[in-house]
């Protein structure tokens, strides 16, 4: 396996005033919507120092990736088996990844049909987007990396037979550093929500792995079984139909049980 993908100034940044800005409302987001999620296997890839599956109630659930993790992984190779996993959520991991098209296949791959995934991120089109604008891809973290906008990534997510769900955009106000600022301006959160739904600097997506062509496997009875399974019709009907005058393989059969 490769070595698993970390971004330490993303994890450094995530414990400054405006990181915990943003923690603060993707966590609450994220709650509220994987407490709803069932199956067996829930995995959380990347944001190791927040647990996005406290909420949720899986009886298996882990964090993968790099740093204080359960399972060490790389995020394009990831080391479960296909259809094995029920939930994946994946916190601020695309913009920063070398192939994040490649991590969304891996996730397609691990999930079940009717799997779920939850996926954060910052969001181009917003005061963070132009704070990222200006700052030019040698800044620091989070203000490098690729910001995928949510129409690219829901493009994404259909090529590979995802049904995209739910959409939150949160975190309206700039991307300031002093936590007295951000205090002043939280007025902007409820405006901007109310008048500017989309323009958020955070943005979260859910999406469900779809199969088409899905359909029932039946049993295959064998003759003396089928027999048996249509006698309740037979005995309903009073016997055989008027006009028949010969027994049909089935009901010899039948007949002989």
């Amino acid at each position: 396996m490769t070595q698993p993908e970390s971004f330490p100034g993303l994890h450094a940044w995530l414990d400054t005033p405006l990181g915990r800005y943003v923690m603060a409302w993707e966590t609450a987001q994220v709650d509220g919507l994987v407490a709803d999620i069932f199956g067996y296997n829930a995995v959380q890839l990347g944001v190791p120092e927040f647990d996005f599956l406290r909420a949720n109630r899986m009886p298996f659930r882990f964090r993968a990736g790099a740093g204080d993790v359960q399972v060490e992984a790389d995020y394009a190779a990831l080391p479960f088996a296909a259809g094995s996993v029920d939930l994946v959520v994946l916190p601020h991991v695309l913009e920063f990844a070398a192939n994040p098209h490649q991590v969304l296949r891996e996730v397609e791959r691990v999930l079940v049909p009717e799997g779920h995934v939850v996926i954060t991120g910052f969001n181009p089109v917003s005061l963070f987007g132009l704070k990222r604008r200006l700052a030019g891809h040698s800044g620091a973290y989070p203000w490098r990396g690729q910001y995928l906008s949510t129409r690219r990534l829901r493009d994404w997510l259909a090529l590979l037979s995802f049904e995209t769900g739910g959409q939150a955009s949160g975190c309206f106000v700039p991307a300031l550093a002093q936590q007295k600022w951000l205090e002043r301006l939280r007025c902007l959160d409820w405006a901007g929500g109310r008048w500017w739904p989309i323009g958020g600097g955070i943005y979260l997506i859910h999406a469900i792995k779809r199969v088409q062509g899905m359909r029932l496997i039946m049993p295959k009875w064998d003759r003396k079984a089928r027999a048996r399974a249509l006698a309740p019709l037979i005995q309903k009907a009073g016997g055989r139909p008027k006009g028949c005058t010969r027994k049909t393989t089935d009901e010899r059969d039948f007949g002989r049980d």
